[in-house]
């Protein structure tokens, strides 16, 4: 036989219970509540009992209780509700209700467990799960970015082969056209002359976009080396200009800057999201009327200053405190990951500078790189002066390269000298075996079967005087042992493509101390 509501029995059950139950009614006032409630939120029976319990409901849980209670008193089931109900402390504890109504007494039966616990458990389980499921995506945009530098290495390798053939071959028609103007009239000679010019710079152009994928897209560990920043930005530009053009002009405004210790890669990272970022917050269809401006100077302290800016929309001062949160970004799904600013934030910071940003809504945005000079104010290997080359100081010239192509322009490049050429690092060592001597020895870096690498090892412990005349020609997609290679041995490199003056004047400086002059 069940005890009556009222009985000592149902009194010492309700009395006792280790959960919250209470009598409301339909007012929302507590009628009677057990002694748990007191304990719990730390309020009197009197409290409790004096004002509308929705009075305690946190205000984000209100709106969800009044509607439960609407349903409760028209007789529908109000299954599991949660809500929060305030401390008299101040703090807010988590409840899980079930309750069942007496319409015809105007009352709502009801028990309550604290469920804070369990709700902080769930909430810091979402929390982990979400920050695992960010880490997963960096995880994944890192190995595609990783991915998209070995492609655009390897395409940048790629390309320099026959872009070689492409500079030096214009170079040498244009040295052509300039004996020909006997046979030939002033007026062919010029539009022949114009005709190379303009194939020139479209392989000048070429080439500086496939050194800014070979400079940017390096995936080792940081090599910080002493660079000049102006040459930087113009990489960046380079890689950058097809997203800049349909929504600005650019202008650059260089004025004296020092030369800063970094790693250009990830400095040339840098820039290309800042150039890229400022484009994407123009809108398409102006782009003479908007402005992208870059902007070099030097401080107060001397430091390297670079700046951004660009005459977009803006960015609200509400958020403008977060660009550089990770995974926070104001572009569309699909558009922006949200890590670009901060991991550039990340970079500026690790090579001793700082990246702020200022903003004005309506006006544009200004992105300013301030990082310290070099201690040395010049670039860790000097430039090659271009000399005259006498026609009289003819010497031997062997030109390893796996691709025909290299050689066949090296030797017409270098047709004053005695140029044999292999496309096999084997095959050079032969010829020494051999007992030819040549003055200076061009050798690819990478090559199948036997690297230059290799074969500059070879030549050290049998022809170590033939391998202090080595002059290694790379052309990029570089591996880890490559790098340490190069920075390990003294001898000159070529960087692909290359251009018949530079190349001319190394091989003259073998030359010429055999001559005697």
């Amino acid at each position: 036989m069940k005890p009556r509501e009222g009985s000592p029995a149902a009194s010492d059950f309700f009395e006792m219970s280790l959960d919250h139950l209470c009598i409301v009614d339909f007012d929302g006032y507590f009628v009677r509540v057990n002694p748990s409630w007191t304990r719990t939120l730390g309020w009197t029976m009197e409290e409790l009992l004096a004002a509308p319990s929705i009075d305690l409901v946190h205000p984000d849980d209100r709106a969800r209780t009044i509607a439960a209670r609407k349903g409760l008193h028209q007789g529908m089931n109000m299954g599991a509700l949660r809500n929060r109900y305030r401390c008299k402390d101040g703090s807010y504890r988590w409840f899980e209700w079930q309750s069942i109504a007496e319409i015809d007494r105007n009352v709502v039966y009801a028990a309550a467990r604290d469920v804070t616990e369990q709700v902080l458990a769930e909430d810091s389980l979402r929390e982990s799960k979400e920050q695992q499921e960010k880490l997963r995506l960096q995880l994944l945009l890192s190995d595609r970015m990783a991915s998209v530098g070995t492609l655009a290495a390897g395409s940048a390798h790629e390309i320099n082969g026959p872009l070689v053939s492409v500079t030096a071959n214009i170079a040498m028609i244009i040295e052509e056209l300039r004996t020909l103007r006997e046979s030939v009239s002033e007026d062919q000679i010029a539009e022949l002359t114009r005709m190379a010019n303009e194939v020139r710079t479209g392989a000048e152009k070429i080439r500086r976009i496939v050194r800014g994928l070979k400079t940017f897209s390096r995936a080792t560990e940081d090599r910080p080396t002493i660079i000049e920043v102006k040459q930087v930005i113009d990489l960046a530009i380079s890689l950058t200009a097809n997203e800049i053009e349909q929504r600005a002009r650019l202008v650059t405004d260089y004025g004296p800057i020092p030369t800063i210790k970094a790693d250009d890669a990830r400095f040339g990272q840098v820039l290309i999201n800042l150039l890229v970022n400022a484009a994407q917050a123009i809108p398409e269809g102006d782009s003479a009327g908007n402005e992208i401006r870059i902007v070099t100077s030097t401080d107060a302290d001397g430091k390297a200053v670079i700046e951004v800016r660009d005459t977009g929309p803006g960015i609200h001062p509400s958020i403008l405190q977060r660009v550089f949160d990770p995974f926070f970004t104001t572009k569309p799904i699909g558009v922006g990951t949200g890590l670009g600013l901060s991991i550039c934030h990340n970079i500026v910071t690790s090579m001793g500078g700082q990246l702020s940003v200022e903003s004005e809504l309506g006006s544009g945005t200004t992105f300013r790189i301030s990082l310290p000079a070099a201690r040395a104010e010049r670039p860790s290997t000097a430039p090659i002066s271009v000399v005259a080359v006498d026609p009289a100081q003819r010497g031997t010239v062997l030109v390893v390269d796996d691709d025909p192509m290299v050689g066949g322009v090296l030797r017409r490049v270098l047709k004053q000298h005695d140029v044999t050429v292999t496309t096999r690092a084997k095959e050079a060592l032969e010829l020494l075996a051999a007992g030819r001597r040549f003055d200076v020895i061009l050798s690819d870096l990478m090559m199948p079967e036997m690297s230059g690498m290799e074969l500059h090892e070879v030549m050290k412990e049998r022809y170590p005087e033939a391998a202090e005349r080595v002059v290694f020609i790379s052309g990029g997609a570089f591996t880890a042992g490559a790098n340490t290679f190069l920075e390990r041995v003294a001898n000159i490199r070529i960087e692909k493509p290359f251009d018949a003056q530079t190349v001319r004047a190394i091989v003259q400086r073998f030359i010429k101390p055999q001559r005697g002059t």
